[in-house]
């Protein structure tokens, strides 16, 4: 907003407190403080609601792909031919065939549900995430017949397991003898603990060499599933259809978005409550601003009639009220700006700090799924938000700059 000289001073004047005006004063800095307030703590959550979401999708979707193409009964035996279509269907940028089996574990006499995963040596090694934090040992030591596990690192601490502890991994669905059913028990030593950084994860996870885990669950040459990475995650039906005809009469085919639905949902629905919530603290500043303004306006109403008298248009008075509610809302945003960045650069010290404090954990991974607090400012969001506390704060001088405006220098000075 431009100001004329004359209009600019009168601004100036008037946004420094006068003999008398400490009150409209304090309620201007309320104004600025909430303003302050609100943009800071939507940058904040939004910001680490956007990477909770993303750390979720990232490590949940490269540890089981964008899709997993599962034959019947938990087995796929003709799994060679449904590799080779796979790799050959556009948009598929990968495709990886995989054991999964929930069994027991049990290592210095503690027993814990693991979720054993048979992989290929060359994608074991190739796959980021499980190599993104290896804790201890390599995970190169994982060969076919070496009788070598890599294991999550919450497992570990439950099973008080470390590289070279032994554990002892038992099927339930054994061999079947004149006696029964025998568990099938084989004893396995960790040579990796490694840390995905999804809690969940971390405390269910084994990961050997697949002919280690194909003799195990005694599947023979047939595998579990395929995992398949595509080019486009939020297009992944589309890009699976012609393979899910082909396969049709094998196997059926998931997708992230099925297996990890209510949890995706969820994070969604989180996401715009909160933005809903938090606005709410700019709607106020914006009442602020008003309040703020008109009190302003009572105190200068004679100043007003005087300016009007020499003169001034109601659009002079007008720009003048304006602008110094609209300085309010560009300085409450800017600070909350930095306020807000300030605390998500530094925002694992700040936590530790509130833990300190408080004593007790405020960021639990078994209930919020990952290790650390995640961040990611979204720059169109960022845009959002402080377009919206300015407008709020536009919409918030209308009335007070429009009632000044329309002050009436006769009635105003009548009996002076």
């Amino acid at each position: 907003m431009i100001l004329r000289p004359y209009e600019r001073a009168i601004f100036k004047r008037y946004m420094l407190p006068q003999r008398g005006e400490g009150f409209i004063f304090v309620a201007a800095a309320f104004s600025f403080i909430a303003v302050t307030l609100g943009v800071a703590a939507l940058v904040i959550v939004m910001s680490v609601m956007n990477g909770v979401r993303s750390d979720l999708f990232d490590k949940i979707v490269g540890l089981n792909g964008h899709a997993v193409v599962q034959g019947f009964g938990g087995r796929l035996p003709n799994w060679q031919e449904v590799l080779r279509q796979a790799k050959a269907t556009p948009g598929i940028t990968s495709a990886t065939p995989l054991i999964e089996q929930q069994l027991l574990a049990t290592s210095n006499g503690r027993v814990e549900g693991i979720l054993m995963r048979g992989m290929l040596t060359s994608d074991i090694h190739s796959n980021q995430t499980l190599n993104a934090k290896v804790l201890q040992g390599s995970l190169d030591t994982l060969q076919p017949g070496s009788g070598n596990v890599a294991i999550g690192s919450e497992l570990a601490r439950n099973l008080g397991a470390q590289v070279g502890s032994t554990i002892t991994i038992i099927n339930p669905s054994g061999r079947a003898t004149p006696f029964g059913t025998t568990y099938r028990e084989i004893a396995y030593r960790v040579s990796a603990v490694f840390e995905i950084g999804v809690y969940d994860f971390d405390k269910l996870y084994v990961v050997m060499p697949m002919q280690d885990a194909q003799l195990l669950l005694l599947y023979g040459n047939d595998v579990g599933m395929i995992e398949v990475q595509t080019t486009d995650p939020d297009k992944v039906g589309a890009i699976l259809e012609p393979l899910r005809e082909k396969v049709a009469a094998q196997a059926v085919i998931s997708d992230w978005r099925s297996m990890n639905s209510s949890l995706f949902e969820a994070l969604s629905v989180e996401r715009v409550a909160m933005f809903v919530i938090l606005s709410l603290i700019v709607l106020v500043a914006a009442f602020n601003i008003v309040s703020s303004l008109i009190m302003l306006v009572r105190a200068k109403t004679r100043d007003m009639a005087i300016l009007r008298t020499m003169g001034a248009p109601r659009d002079s008075v007008l720009r003048i009220f304006m602008a110094i509610g609209l300085s309010i809302g560009i300085a409450g945003t800017a600070v909350g700006m930095v306020i807000g960045f300030s605390l998500l650069y530094f925002r694992q010290g700040v936590l530790r700090g509130a833990e300190f404090v408080t004593g007790q954990p405020l960021w639990d991974p078994s209930i919020r799924f990952l290790a650390e607090l995640p961040s990611k400012p979204d720059p169109f969001e960022i845009v959002g938000i402080a377009v919206m506390a300015v407008v709020f704060s536009f919409l918030a001088t209308l009335y007070p700059a429009f009632k000044a405006a329309n002050t009436d220098p006769v009635q105003v000075l009548r009996y002076d």
